[in-house]
């Protein structure tokens, strides 16, 4: 994952979105380490590694994220097609694109 895919969630987070969310999302992507967001009531803090509690974690290329967050893949295709393996809170991750929509 390059600091520019890093920058462009932070540059598309939608604060009202996440009003009222506390969640950690914990992403573990096979081409490119690991990374987890954590939303805490319309803010954004992006870390490497791992959490110990994520909300949800989401196994995927970066890639696939990308074609997620764009709106080009289905999250819930890329789910039933193995392109992206989700463990914790499942729903949660349908929540992303409206956490970062597209421009």
């Amino acid at each position: 994952m390059s600091d520019a895919t890093i920058d462009k969630l932070k540059d598309r987070f939608d604060a009202e979105a996440a009003s009222g969310m506390q969640e950690v999302f914990q992403f573990h992507f096979n081409d490119a380490g690991d990374y987890y967001l954590v939303v805490d009531d319309g803010t954004l803090e992006v870390h490497e590694g791992e959490h110990d509690d994520p909300s949800v974690s989401l196994s995927m290329s970066s890639d696939t994220l990308k074609g997620v967050m764009s709106g080009e893949i289905n999250g819930m295709t890329a789910f039933m097609t193995g392109k992206l393996k989700a463990t914790g809170n499942v729903m949660l991750a349908t929540q992303l694109s409206h956490l970062f929509p597209g421009h």
